[in-house]
């Protein structure tokens, strides 16, 4: 597994295992002991996922030791506030049982996000967690917390997969020394993906899929990917990545595939901003 160098010099996985939609309990317990066993050492979750004490009890009977992995949980907008995010991250370490993240994320800029980097800076400055960064912070507010933050996001996780590249948005985290990460690398199954002739043909000439070429695209582009599966093999041919390397010629057909646009989600739309504002994961 290769490994990148963040900001903060913390090392992280160019690759990770997500968990998002991936059912609480014993789903994904095995889910993430299949992952940490065929050699995953990110894994991502997220409180709004409502699968943190699987993916710790995956952890603790996984047999890895804990310096050896990498876990990432992320802040909802309900406790997007500099009180609520103190509160949430204790909530998020009790669930997983652990004692310190490697990664704690704010899964939103809704709500008092200010207040809320502002805990996970003190959260960070006291060694509770060793890296701190957003999710779906595009180019204007990322810029926007990346100039007035004491402390510079060392993550931006946002959807990023041959068919929305956001080639501008990922050179302006690159500006800033922040990391990308792609959530939805495989653009959540649309444009068939799994067999697209462009994808399938430039992964022939290695011996990969259209799924290990489309990660691999990420990854010499600079970005951290976190596929999600369930299904054992699957992962491992996620993993399987790392043995081969996309030519110019390659990397330039796919970017031909770039739409300019998301088809998962638009997180301009009032309306989403709305539906998330109002998403209760607790009392």
């Amino acid at each position: 597994m290769e490994t990148t160098t963040l900001n903060n010099g913390v090392v992280m996985p160019k690759e990770g295992f997500g968990v998002f939609q991936v059912p609480d309990g014993k789903v994904c317990e095995q889910a993430v002991m299949d992952a940490i066993s065929v050699g995953y050492r990110l894994i991502d979750t997220a409180a709004a996922y409502m699968n943190e004490e699987a993916v710790g009890s995956a952890i603790k009977k996984s047999g890895v030791n804990r310096e050896d992995l990498f876990i990432t949980t992320k802040l909802w907008t309900q406790d997007s506030s500099y009180e609520g995010a103190k509160k949430a991250f204790q909530t998020s370490l009790d669930k997983l049982g652990l004692d310190y993240l490697d990664l704690y994320l704010l899964h939103q800029p809704v709500g008092d996000y200010y207040g809320a980097w502002r805990a996970l800076e003190e959260l960070y400055k006291e060694g509770r967690v060793r890296a701190i960064g957003v999710c779906n912070f595009y180019a204007g507010r990322l810029t926007d917390l990346a100039l007035h933050a004491s402390v510079m996001p060392a993550v931006n996780q946002v959807e990023l997969h041959p068919f929305f590249q956001q080639g501008k948005a990922v050179k302006n985290m690159h500006d800033f020394g922040i990391q990308p990460e792609a959530w939805g690398p495989f653009a959540e199954g649309n444009h068939g993906i799994f067999t697209h002739p462009v994808l399938s043909a430039i992964g022939a000439k290695y011996g990969k899929s259209a799924a290990q070429v489309a990660l691999r695209w990420n990854v010499q582009r600079g970005v951290v990917v976190i596929p999600k599966s369930t299904h054992r093999e699957r992962m491992e041919q996620n993993l399987d990545i790392w043995n081969f390397q996309l030519s110019d010629e390659d990397m330039d057909e796919i970017a031909k595939l770039d739409i300019g646009h998301s088809e998962i989600v638009d997180h301009d739309d009032p309306a989403f901003i709305r539906m998330i504002s109002g998403m209760k994961i607790h009392d």
